[in-house]
């Protein structure tokens, strides 16, 4: 399926893994695109790296309107602070479409309230979208199509996997999978850095240490074994890994992520307010 005009306001980081992503697997032709953003900046990278795009500064001008007017989806991948002010712009008319919002914390109701209509979408995405592993979720107003989810669907199953999710769960989703990549970045670096602290160069260390995650989340997606097995059939009896499991769990290394987990599904819930 290929997706129909789309206008994007907002061009950061998260907006560059999903509709770069899109892009890429080839859901969305950048031509159909349109890209709204302030920062001189962000419409330059835009406009170089996909010049087939249409970019603008904002919608106080015909050309601006006319980004709303001519396409069937909007995109909010905004900062949460700055969703008011854009559905409060008199020159933003958003009846009749297909409203997305990629914004953190941000309710389908505060939303809705400022499109004038339910046909809206919130979406906690990630950024590997732009290699096509991205993990979404997604919740739904109450004008929503059954065509309307087809469009989400692609969009987010493009670049990897995608569940719908009630609105109260989006929280959770924030902490698990919206916020997760950093966690793990994090371990990439630290296995890395422990490779290094025993003796390997820096270079073999880290593409070990990215491709035994890889390798790992792999074999929890594609065997549907528990992952308390997969590890259990790992640590030998008095072998090596048992041995660093115990170091992992004196340090509170499982109960560090699972309040990682929890602080940023709380933080999610804050910016709600």
């Amino acid at each position: 399926m290929k997706l129909p005009q789309l206008t994007v306001v907002g061009g950061g980081q998260m907006a560059r893994a999903l509709v770069g992503g899109m892009i890429q697997q080839g859901v969305l032709d950048a031509s159909k695109l349109t890209l709204i953003a302030p920062s001189s900046n962000t419409r330059q990278w835009w406009a170089e790296k996909y010049p087939d795009c249409r970019t603008m500064e904002g919608s106080t001008n015909e050309a601006g309107e006319s980004a709303y007017a001519s396409c069937e989806i909007v995109l909010l991948a905004v900062k949460p602070h700055i969703i008011a002010p854009v559905l409060s712009d008199p020159n933003v008319d958003l009846g009749g479409k297909l409203v997305i919002s990629i914004a953190a914390g941000v309710p389908l109701a505060t939303i809705t309230a400022g499109v004038g209509h339910s046909r809206v979408v919130r979406v906690m995405p990630n950024t590997p979208s732009l290699v096509g592993e991205g993990a979404a979720a997604y919740s739904t107003a109450e004008s929503v199509t059954g065509s309307d989810i087809e469009s989400v669907e692609t969009m987010l199953g493009s670049v990897g996997y995608a569940v719908q999710v009630s609105e109260n769960q989006l929280d959770a989703v924030t902490g698990v999978s919206g916020s997760g990549p950093a966690y793990i970045y994090l371990v990439i670096e630290a296995l890395a850095d422990g490779g290094v602290a025993a003796g390997l160069p820096r270079k073999t260390a880290l593409e070990l240490a990215a491709q035994t995650v890889r390798g790992a989340a792999t074999m929890v997606r594609d065997t549907g074994e528990h992952p308390g097995l997969l590890k259990d059939n790992v640590c030998s009896p008095g072998g090596t890994t048992i041995a660093a499991m115990r170091v992992l769990e004196q340090n509170a290394v499982r109960g560090a992520l699972i309040d990682a987990v929890n602080a940023s599904a709380a933080r999610s819930r804050e910016l709600a307010k």
